[in-house]
């Protein structure tokens, strides 16, 4: 039975990211040695979606409200790009401190 999942983001700054995740964030974590840390994520769901492209997988990080969060986000200096309407959700990406990005978004769908 699977029981979890775990989901890795390659970093080209790991130290910045992992404090990105710890500190503006907030996310809660454990220290597993060797400058990781693991950190526990809130509730999440996965779709599917078809593409012929599909060795490509995309983190999406949900909120109540999209605006809000990005106006936390960028107080702390987090860039955040403009929201779009796409019907299920509100969204807009978000730019790590190692330079990748991950989606934020507002769900308008039901959540399982």
């Amino acid at each position: 039975m699977i029981n979890g999942a775990h989901i890795i983001i390659y970093s080209k700054d790991e130290d910045a990211d992992r404090a990105f995740f710890r500190d503006v964030l907030k996310f809660p974590h454990v220290d597993v040695g060797g400058g990781r840390l693991f950190f526990r994520l809130p509730p999440s769901d996965l779709a599917l979606h078809e593409s012929d492209n599909n060795d490509v997988h995309q983190i999406w990080l949900m909120t109540d409200d999209v605006e809000a969060e990005i106006g936390r986000l960028k107080e702390a200096g987090v860039t955040c790009e403009v929201t779009a309407d796409r019907g299920w959700g509100i969204v807009t990406h978000i730019t790590l401190p190692g330079g990748g990005k991950l989606g934020l978004y507002q769900p308008r769908h039901a959540r399982p």
